[in-house]
C-alpha cells in the first residue's frame, strides 16, 4: 500500500512511521528543517510505546510522490485551504484522503478541491508533537484513530486502511459508520479542553479545581453538542457526561496543542475549533457566550503569533 503524509508532524509523523514499520510505502510531505532532517535521518520517534527509527522518503513537492492509494492529511487546520490545492499530484482515480485534523470543517474544504467521492472522515486521539525537526515526541493518550465515509456507508477502503493500522505497533484503529458524529464529539472535547487550557495558561488540574473554571469548561461542551445536533449530527443527551467523565480521569498535568502554540509562538488553530462553532452558531441563531469568550481572550495571541511567523 502506497501512503503520502501530508503533514508529518505529531499525528501523521507518528502513524506514517508506525504504518512504514509495517511494511507500507510511506512518503512524508513536509518543510523546512523538518523535511531537511527528514532527508538526512529518516523519522525517529520517541514514543512510551517504545521508541523507534524509520528511514522513508521525504519532500516538499507532491508531485515528487505521484497518485498513492492512501493520503494521510494532517496540517494543522488554517492549513487545510492551501494545502488542500496542491494534493491534485497524489490523487489518482481510486486515491482515499483521509483528514486526521482538529475542527468540523476541514473534510468540506478537501471536498472542494479534490471531490467528496475521495475524502475520508478521521479523528485521532495521540498525544503528539514535533520535539525536534526530524523527531516526533509520542507522550500518551490512547493513540486510537477511527475512519469512516462521510455519508456514513461502509466501504472496502476503509476496512483496508484500519487492517493496515492494525498491523502496525503502537495503534489501534476503528471503522465508524458515523464518523460525523465522532468529528463533532472530538470537537466538542477540544473546544473545552483546549479552550480553558490556553485562555487560562494553565493545565487541567488547576481548571477542574476551581468550580467557576470547570463550570466553564462543561458549558463549552454543551454549546458545541448545541450547534451540532443543529447542524444535523446525531450526538446524544450522553455526550456531555460521558466526555466530563473523561475529562475527570485524565493527567492533572494534561495541557493541549492550542496552549503549547500559544506559548512557543506558533499558529493556532483557534479559527479552526472555537471560530468554526462561533460561525456555525450564528447560522443556526444559537448562543454560544462561552465559546466567543475564550475566541475573544485568545484571539490577540493568535494575531500576534501569526505575525511572529511572518516576520
Amino acid at each position: 500500500m502506497t501512503i503520502a503524509v501530508y503533514g508529518a508532524g505529531g499525528v501523521g509523523g507518528y502513524l506514517g512511521g508506525r504504518l512504514a514499520q509495517a511494511g507500507a510505502d510511506v512518503h512524508l510531505i513536509a518543510r523546512g528543517e523538518h523535511l531537511d532532517a527528514l532527508r538526512e535521518d529518516g523519522i525517529r520517534v520517541e514514543s512510551v510505546a517504545g521508541d523507534f527509527a524509520v528511514d522513508v522518503p521525504a519532500t516538499d513537492d507532491p508531485a515528487d510522490v505521484g497518485p498513492c492509494d492512501y493520503v494521510l492529511f494532517t496540517v494543522k487546520s488554517y492549513d487545510t485551504e492551501a494545502a488542500a490545492q496542491d494534493l491534485d499530484p497524489l490523487v489518482g482515480e481510486d486515491t482515499a484522503v483521509l483528514s486526521l485534523q482538529n475542527g468540523v470543517d476541514n473534510e468540506r474544504l478537501i471536498a472542494d478541491e479534490i471531490g467528496r467521492e475521495h475524502v475520508l472522515g478521521g479523528v485521532s486521539y495521540i498525544f503528539s508533537t514535533i520535539a525536534e525537526p526530524g523527531v516526533i515526541e509520542h507522550t500518551g493518550g490512547p493513540t486510537s484513530f477511527t475512519v469512516g465515509e462521510l455519508d456514513g456507508s461502509h466501504s472496502e477502503r476503509v476496512e483496508r486502511f484500519v487492517e493496515w493500522c492494525e498491523r502496525a505497533d503502537g495503534v489501534s484503529a476503528e471503522a465508524s459508520t458515523s464518523i460525523r458524529t465522532e468529528l463533532w464529539e472530538k470537537a466538542a472535547f477540544i473546544c473545552a479542553h483546549a479552550g480553558m487550557t490556553a485562555a487560562t495558561r494553565l493545565p487541567l488540574g488547576d481548571v477542574r479545581g476551581h468550580e467557576a473554571s470547570w463550570e466553564m469548561y462543561r458549558r463549552l461542551f454543551e454549546e458545541v453538542c448545541r450547534v451540532g445536533r443543529a447542524a444535523g449530527v446525531e450526538l446524544t443527551d450522553e455526550t456531555v457526561e460521558e466526555w466530563m467523565e473523561f475529562a475527570e480521569g485524565l493527567d492533572g498535568d494534561s495541557y493541549s496543542s492550542l496552549h503549547y502554540d500559544l506559548t512557543h509562538e506558533k499558529p493556532m488553530e483557534l479559527d479552526g475549533l472555537h471560530g468554526a462553532i462561533i460561525r456555525r452558531a450564528r447560522e443556526h441563531d444559537i448562543a454560544v457566550p462561552m465559546n466567543e469568550a475564550v475566541y475573544a481572550i485568545l484571539r490577540p495571541w493568535a494575531a500576534r503569533n501569526e505575525w511572529l511567523e511572518d516576520s
